[in-house]
């Protein structure tokens, strides 16, 4: 049977190394309850109660502004829990290419060219305050805190750290074999600073069916998110059906094959298995626990995260085409109105808007087609934006090309 969680009005104070914040909490129908988020948990978000009980709510049935907050979060886990099967040492990087964060300030660093995960400590737990960030020519200030020429600075992603809103940098320094991975961070007032990889907790996950060499050696991972106690990696495998997803349990452990994905691309008008996913977001679509994953020239694709299983080979639901000659760049979910929505940003068509609602709903495309699908609308105002990331619940950070120079800065969720 299921049983929904009567909000009531109750008062009491608690404190917890996470989130260390007693808050009131409403539901959909202006009930409430003052209690601490001890984390999420999928589509749950867990609230710790006075008599130290921790309840699992469903998110949905939280007023909109609560469930921006809460999505805002990461999921559950104490700084010991996390660092279970960690270590102290150096941290060596090939590449650092994507980036992403879990529970109380892990960062997980994606590094393509080793074709690891190396899940970093950071110690960056204490709250942060909500605030506009606008920090101009970016890549000139990085260019010069690492000595070097800005054409020889490549920011290649870009992360917000949910509990401090510090602001973490992937660049590669120099081109080609012979560049350097670097992680910076921007601090609360804009201060750029390099992250010593020297003396730190941390522990890596090596991908054993990777390409081992080539430029599918550079698309090894393409994307990662954390979802439910499980780092999610997107990319390309030695195998058959070489894009493929990955559900890696966090802290790391032993490191499985990955699924096998085949899609029906709308504009090329057949099944492919060896585009890799661009981008994707977790999140629950019609009930169900699922990736929305983008591909270049531009297939829109739903894959049920129950699917993925080590060595399986299984085909996606493509729910939109969204025109060719297009690179997605990266993606981020968000609340607003009552509502939720995607943003994903593109090479050459400007920011996509999406609702989630009734996606699940969305035909199947099978048939060679223009653009059809997933109904979106274009934001022409964000123009220039590269990267993408949520800051809070009413504004998105942006890695924004204005002129010949790039910029950090917060915008306002549309």
């Amino acid at each position: 049977m299921k049983k929904h969680l009567v909000l009531l009005s109750v008062s009491f104070s608690l404190a917890l190394p996470m989130y260390a914040e007693v808050r009131v909490w409403k539901n959909q129908k202006g009930q409430a309850i003052s209690a601490e988020m001890t984390g999420l948990q999928g589509d749950k978000v867990m609230l710790k109660m006075a008599n130290g009980r921790v309840i699992p709510y469903a998110l949905d049935q939280l007023s909109p502004e609560d469930q921006a907050y809460a999505r805002s979060m990461p999921a559950a886990g104490s700084a010991g829990d996390v660092q279970k099967g960690m270590t102290k040492g150096n941290v060596k990087l090939e590449s650092a290419t994507q980036l992403a964060f879990g529970p109380a300030g892990v960062l997980f660093i994606g590094d393509s060219r080793a074709a690891a995960i190396v899940a970093l400590a950071t110690g960056d737990t204490k709250p942060g305050k909500a605030r506009e960030v606008k920090v101009e020519g970016i890549d000139q200030k990085l260019a010069a805190l690492l000595g070097t020429s800005v054409d020889q600075v490549l920011i290649q992603d870009v992360a917000v750290n949910p509990l401090s809103k510090n602001i973490y940098l992937a660049v590669s320094r120099g081109k080609g074999p012979d560049a350097t991975a670097v992680l910076a961070r921007v601090e609360e007032k804009g201060e750029i600073q390099p992250v010593s990889l020297d003396g730190v907790m941390h522990s890596r996950a090596e991908l054993s069916d990777a390409p081992t060499d080539g430029r599918q050696r550079q698309e090894s991972i393409t994307d990662i998110a954390y979802f439910q106690e499980q780092l999610l990696v997107a990319g390309l495998s030695n195998e058959e059906f070489a894009s493929s997803f990955r559900s890696i349990p966090f802290p790391f452990q032993k490191v499985e094959k990955g699924t096998g994905v085949e899609i029906y691309h709308g504009a090329h008008g057949k099944f492919e298995t060896r585009s890799p996913v661009r981008t994707f977001l977790p999140f629950s679509i019609g009930g169900q626990p699922s990736l929305l994953a983008a591909y270049t020239c531009t297939p829109l694709v739903q894959i049920p995260i129950k699917d993925l299983s080590p060595g399986a080979k299984i085909r996606g639901k493509t729910i939109a085409e969204l025109g060719g000659g297009n690179r997605p760049l990266d993606m981020i979910l968000y609340e607003k109105g009552g509502k939720q929505f995607v943003l994903m940003a593109n090479s050459r068509h400007g920011i996509m808007k999406f609702s989630t609602d009734k996606m699940e709903s969305v035909e199947a495309i099978t048939e060679k087609t223009g653009v059809a699908g997933q109904p979106f609308e274009t934001i022409k105002e964000w123009s220039g934006v590269d990267q993408l990331d949520v800051f809070d619940a009413q504004q998105a950070l942006t890695l924004r090309r204005a002129g010949t120079s790039v910029n950090l800065e917060t915008l306002s969720l549309p």
